[in-house]
């Protein structure tokens, strides 16, 4: 059988039109799971669902490296890093995020945020209105930099903050947006980068379990010291994706608008239900759109040849979205995931399988706990009123977000 093929000279700028749409609506025009098409000049295999992703989360099949085009690395993930990298190196690599990231710490993390968020209200009183988007961004990138150990001045958190977001906001961008983000990162880097160097010298003192510690001081398989400007690579991907949360918080805050009847049931919730709530709001609003692997050698699945080296992309908002994994997709429903198995396969708004033997992120754990820690604050520490605004969001746009940034106003403690 011969895969569908997209008739395209290329296919990158249709990517742009299309976003987070764009593998789903040729899935649907081929009534296939996969297809090819070209993109950026190269043959790229699109595929969607829960057997692509066992198949994409495969490590004897797919490798990372050579899969991050060099403008993301030098954007969103910083060159090198760990989502570049394969084998025993990423395992090793791996079990350091890991060990930053477990329950204990998840927890911790999303207590420090509900504080956080308390403390705002005294201030937001001054103001008719706060854009909570932007309130998230500031009270992330401040309990981040505080739990990982990272001295930040008041004074900067803002400014940080937006550093980091921009890296984030580079991704699917071209043009100003882009560079916007690379020059954040370059200036996050060299910030990072000397105080690593201040914590090896003793300058700053550093609590050992503390990212920032770990990370200075990590060893890697032949024994060395990562080099400064990696050990701040790393550590960059341990913070960003905290400040990050704040665009899956402004969807909560949106759901929580949108279906009354599910705010309605977390006043009285237990915790079950607001996990729920959270998962059923990374699954239905868009986060990541797809992720990419090299084939690391030939194999054939669906009765198609996967060749050594070419780029193969997951489509993670299709899968999400797949009406053969989930009983009307386009339904808000937190209950859905009463019944929810684990399947680490179905369900991969933030990558699929094991975190800690594959690519699947390992702050998952810390983005549950803090939404879920902010929806508890905004259903059951304050009131607020929502007023008119422009609260759509794009799906070409990648990433995206509502376009209000969702507003507040007349917000009192209960």
């Amino acid at each position: 059988m011969s895969i569908p093929h997209d008739k395209s000279l290329d296919n990158s700028i249709t990517l742009m039109k299309e976003g987070y749409l764009f593998i789903q609506n040729r899935m649907k025009k081929y009534n296939s799971d996969i297809f090819t098409a070209r993109l950026l000049g190269e043959q790229v295999i699109c595929i969607s669902g829960e057997e692509a992703a066992r198949i994409f989360y495969d490590n004897d099949r797919f490798q990372r490296k050579g899969a991050a085009p060099k403008r993301i690395q030098k954007s969103l993930f910083g060159e090198d890093a760990i989502q570049t990298m394969d084998g025993q190196r990423h395992i090793h690599r791996k079990l350091l995020f890991m060990s930053l990231m477990t329950p204990p710490q998840q927890k911790l993390l999303g207590q420090l945020v509900r504080e956080q968020w308390q403390d705002s209200v005294t201030k937001w009183k001054e103001k008719n209105e706060v854009i909570l988007f932007e309130e998230s961004k500031e009270i992330l990138c401040r309990v981040a930099c505080n739990w990982a150990g990272v001295p930040l001045d008041e004074s900067d958190v803002k400014e940080r903050a937006e550093d980091f977001m921009n890296m984030v906001d580079a991704f699917g961008a071209v043009g100003p947006r882009h560079w916007k983000g690379r020059r954040s990162r370059t200036k996050t880097e060299e910030w990072i980068e000397e105080i690593i160097k201040e914590v090896r010298s003793g300058k700053i003192s550093a609590r050992e379990g503390s990212a920032i510690y770990e990370i200075a001081f990590h060893k890697q398989l032949d024994g060395s010291l990562l080099d400064s400007h990696m050990a701040a690579v790393e550590l960059i991907n341990v913070l960003r994706p905290i400040v990050a949360i704040a665009t899956f918080i402004t969807f909560s805050a949106l759901a929580l608008h949108e279906h009354p009847e599910a705010r309605e049931k977390l006043q009285s919730a237990d915790d079950a239900y607001f996990e729920m709530f959270v998962n059923e709001v990374r699954r239905f609003y868009p986060f990541g759109p797809f992720l990419g692997a090299r084939v690391k050698k030939d194999f054939i699945w669906q009765e198609a040849e996967f060749q050594e080296g070419m780029l193969v992309l997951l489509d993670m908002f299709g899968t999400n979205h797949d009406p053969r994994l989930w009983e009307n997709p386009l339904q808000f429903f937190p209950e859905r995931f009463n019944d929810w198995d684990g399947n680490l396969f179905d369900f991969i708004p933030q990558g699929g399988g094991d975190p800690a033997k594959g690519h699947r992120c390992p702050g998952e754990g810390i983005t549950i706990e803090v939404m879920k820690e902010t929806v508890a604050f905004l259903v059951n520490d304050i009131e607020f009123h929502v007023p008119e605004q422009d609260l759509n969001y794009s799906l070409v746009r990648m990433p995206t977000l509502p376009e209000s940034g969702f507003i507040i106003s007349n917000i009192t403690l209960k």
